[in-house]
């Protein structure tokens, strides 16, 4: 597909989407559904044409070169992923199952059971491939270092005494002796067995040959049943002849064309962030001391605004506050200067309530010093 039909897939996904939204956030808020069964469709419905912007939005964001088009793709791909979780979520709590059927649902929109199934994308990988590639380089040369230091260390003979080695061969001795005894009971019992059915072994001979010959056929009825299948998929022009089943020129040449266009995307991407890099270096050479200038000003004019219309100079906004972010804002200096001042009364009606709980907290400290030193003087 050309770039071209990326940009058509795109706009239908977002057609659709601004659908979804309309009938999600109505302009009247809809009256809460009592009926369980019509809650659960609407869900299921919404969950289901969700998940095809998804799959449409995917599939554009691997194949579209124009960086800034990615990033918006992107942006809007990771909101509809967010929504399907959050659809999944609320279908489990009503349904408290994660299974659920919606073969209505496909009846009614047209689609396969396969269109349910969410794909991993592919820029999990893709956009991670640097970091798996350095982990699994610095995993290699783990691996080598640990073979180059491991060193065959020499085993040392350790003493042992006399009385640990009489219980070493003790012990190894009581297990031999047990395994020969298990053995010897062993043998009786299939003795006994032999003697008790020796009268009728002909009965136990046909019998193991109706249990081989059942297992047989069992095994060849199976074998046949799935040729025949096989063949029957094959004649309905379900499933492809085996002998047929070579990669086309054209498979080859979209999987050519695919490699080809990550490659290009890569080749952009790089492109474009040197360009942000040297645009941001030429606004910071040639209009970097025309803005601070200018800003300068801004903030020159700013404090003799406030002076006329209050008649004193304004303090600068603290850094918590926005700092010359305020300046900058779209308000009148009135308007600044009456948040300033608001925000002034309320640490002024803050401060004297510690003020006081000081000096009550002196008084009751110096009351307590003078009981203490009146005995004392007594």
């Amino acid at each position: 597909m050309s770039q071209r039909a990326y940009n058509e897939l795109w706009a239908e996904a977002q057609l659709e989407l601004s659908r979804l939204l309309t009938e999600e956030l109505p302009a009247e808020p809809p009256h809460p559904e009592k009926d369980r069964v019509v809650f659960f469709q609407r869900l299921a419905m919404l969950y289901v044409r969700y998940i095809q912007i998804f799959r449409q939005l995917e599939k554009v964001y691997d194949q579209v070169v124009h960086p800034q088009k990615r990033q918006v793709i992107r942006a809007m791909l990771d909101g509809v992923i967010g929504r399907v979780i959050e659809l999944k979520n609320e279908m489990v709590e009503k349904e408290f199952s994660e299974y659920h059927y919606m073969d209505d649902v496909l009846h009614d929109l047209k689609l396969r059971p396969a269109d349910l199934e969410i794909p991993i994308p592919l820029y999990f990988i893709t956009e991670r491939n640097k970091e798996l590639q350095e982990r699994k380089t610095m995993l290699t040369d783990i691996l080598k270092m640990a073979e180059v230091t491991e060193s065959p260390e020499p085993l040392m003979v350790k003493d042992m005494s006399q009385e640990e080695a009489i219980k070493i061969i003790q012990v190894v001795e009581r297990t031999r002796q047990g395994r020969l005894r298990a053995k010897l009971n062993e043998e009786s019992r299939n003795m006994n067995k032999m003697y008790r059915t020796k009268d009728s072994g002909t009965v136990s001979i046909e019998s193991a040959a109706v249990c081989i010959q059942k297992v047989w056929r069992g095994y060849i009825q199976r074998k046949r049943a799935k040729i025949a299948r096989d063949e029957e998929m094959i004649f309905l022009g379900m499933v492809m002849d085996p002998k047929y089943r070579v990669p086309y020129p054209a498979e080859i040449t979209a999987q050519a064309n695919q490699a080809y266009t990550h490659i290009k995307q890569e080749e952009h991407e790089e492109d474009y962030q040197k360009s942000i890099e040297a645009v941001t270096k030429q606004l910071r050479d040639v209009e970097g001391h025309d803005m601070s200038k200018t800003m300068k000003d801004q903030i020159r004019q700013w404090f003799i605004e406030c002076r006329d219309a209050t008649g004193t100079f304004p303090d600068y906004p603290d850094e918590e506050d926005g700092g010359s972010a305020i300046i900058f804002a779209e308000k009148t200096p009135q308007q600044l200067m009456e948040e300033i001042a608001e925000k002034e009364e309320v640490d002024s009606s803050n401060k004297p309530k510690g003020k006081e709980e000081k000096k009550e907290k002196g008084k009751k400290d110096k009351g307590k010093d003078e009981e203490e030193v009146r005995p004392q003087c007594y």
